[in-house]
């Protein structure tokens, strides 16, 4: 079995729980569902604004563990009201346009916390160019 490398728990609930937020096996980084919560702890009203977060911390993780936005190839979007698919699309296309990796959006009844709008999860795999 692959080692697996994971980033560093971000939050207390990751611990109880007992999940990882994202982690690397092998050339296959997986990044769990991500929600766009600021580092104080507050959120945008916006859709598209808490979308936008999501990708910038997906990136990061990404990062985190030796990849690139680039080597995306999966993505799937939560929205709590599908009247905001159109803005969390939008944050997507800036976030991985080029990069144009398979995604799915649906909607969903309701996340952990009501004033979160967006979660988003992805895939990557690294150095798996054509």
């Amino acid at each position: 079995m692959a080692e697996r490398t994971r980033i560093p728990p971000l939050s207390p609930f990751e611990e109880q729980a007992g999940f990882t937020r994202a982690l690397r096996t092998g050339n296959r980084i997986v990044v769990s569902g991500t929600v766009g919560t600021e580092a104080d702890g507050s959120v945008a009203h916006d859709a598209g604004a808490q979308a936008d977060r999501c990708f910038a911390l997906i990136r990061q993780y990404v990062e985190q563990l030796g990849g690139v936005m680039n080597d995306v190839v999966r993505v799937r979007m939560f929205v709590t009201d599908i009247g905001d698919a159109d803005a969390v699309t939008a944050a997507f296309t800036r976030a991985l346009g080029q990069v144009r990796p398979t995604g799915t959006l649906v909607a969903i009844a309701a996340l952990y916390r009501s004033d979160w709008k967006v979660e988003i999860e992805a895939e990557a795999v690294v150095g798996d160019e054509p």
